[in-house]
């Protein structure tokens, strides 16, 4: 359970806030009464939820990149902070075959700059480092990866997430062992959610391509992700950061967010139940020689089930209820930030009460 005393007046730092999972993470913890500064590059899209909720006017926001280490760490020592949460990557698969050095620096670089700015910074108790669920050495044989599994990559962005997995893991062992900060990694599935407006990715692709009655050019049909709502893992990072805070030396390593063994969805599934749910989806078959991207991903997740007695709330039908809900509301409120504000909030109250039920 996440607890709304803890939180209460917690100063939390952000790394990648006007993305589209940092937006998310921003409003949660300022409903639970969270003092947040954020430090991110402008917002990856247009619109973007961070923009479409004013998120700039309720947070501490300072906008900069996180490959520059001088500015980062004083951004942390100013704001002298007792959680981190380090969202901020590049987070395209397809992106990181156009600007490998990009994605490299960002994600490999970019840990390494975070780890570095927080050592010395005693108010710090406990921080998060946010990879993916491509960290892991992937030979499409539909094995479900484990914490304890290997770290790999085949394409520059999973390789990428694989190296700041094992950059998190030298710190923790070299730096953070005989230190009172608890430094743990998390690994979530492929998450969706409203606001979420980013190029190549399959439901902002397919809610665009219905806003223009055009068709949605699908890649692999039978790809197999583990989906999930983006207020699943939030979840578990919110109830992990507190257990760090509790015992830094219990909770300090790798974990896994995702959804149920029979929830662990195709493409072509998610296709038929947005046609369902909203509208007939018209697609057609990508006929270009694309970049190689695995065809399954299972996430295994019965450590975080055992030992932080967390799990997923919302199927993955109620996520695309969810999204196609949230899509039509913010279509008819665009411009207006504190009802899209509001939509969030209440979305999040939902998820909380799914919790204690």
């Amino acid at each position: 359970m996440i607890s709304d005393s803890f939180w209460k007046d917690k100063r939390v730092f952000i790394t990648g806030h006007t993305g589209f999972k940092g937006s998310w993470l921003s409003l949660w913890l300022l409903k639970l009464g969270a003092i947040v500064k954020g430090y991110s590059l402008l917002p990856p899209t247009k619109p973007s939820l961070y923009e479409e909720v004013g998120l700039e006017n309720r947070i501490v926001s300072q906008i900069g990149d996180i490959r520059n280490l001088e500015s980062l760490k004083k951004s942390i020592e100013e704001f002298q902070p007792e959680v981190v949460f380090h969202l901020a990557a590049q987070a395209i698969v397809r992106d990181s075959y156009d600007d490998p050095i990009e994605t490299y620096t960002s994600n490999i670089i970019g840990t390494v700059n975070v780890l570095e700015s927080i050592r010395a910074i005693k108010t710090i108790k406990s921080v998060i480092i946010i990879t993916s669920d491509k960290c892991y050495q992937n030979n499409d044989n539909g094995k479900s990866f484990s914490e304890d599994d290997p770290m790999g990559g085949f394409d520059p962005y999973s390789s990428s997430k694989g190296c700041a997995e094992l950059v998190t893991n030298a710190y923790r062992n070299s730096f953070f062992t005989n230190s009172e900060k608890g430094l743990a990694s998390v690994r979530a599935g492929n998450v969706i959610g409203g606001g979420d407006w980013s190029k190549d990715r399959l439901i902002p692709d397919i809610l665009n391509a219905l806003s223009n009655n055009t068709k949605v050019i699908i890649r692999n049909p039978d790809s197999i992700r583990p989906w999930q709502h983006v207020l699943e893992p939030l979840s578990g990072y919110l109830v992990l950061a507190e257990k760090l805070f509790e015992d830094h030396e219990k909770y300090s390593c790798g974990w896994n967010f995702g959804p149920e063994p029979e929830e662990i969805r195709s493409v072509k599934w998610i296709l038929e139940k947005i046609s369902m749910r909203y509208s007939k989806v018209d697609w057609s078959l990508d006929g270009n020689n694309n970049p190689h991207e695995s065809k399954i991903l299972r996430l295994n997740i019965e450590k975080v089930k055992k030992e932080l007695c967390w799990k997923p709330i919302w199927t993955t039908e109620i996520a695309i209820e969810k999204i196609v809900n949230w899509h039509q509301c913010w279509f008819s409120n665009q411009g207006d930030t504190n009802y899209i504000f509001e939509l969030c909030m209440s979305d999040i109250g939902s998820y909380e009460h799914a919790l204690t039920n």
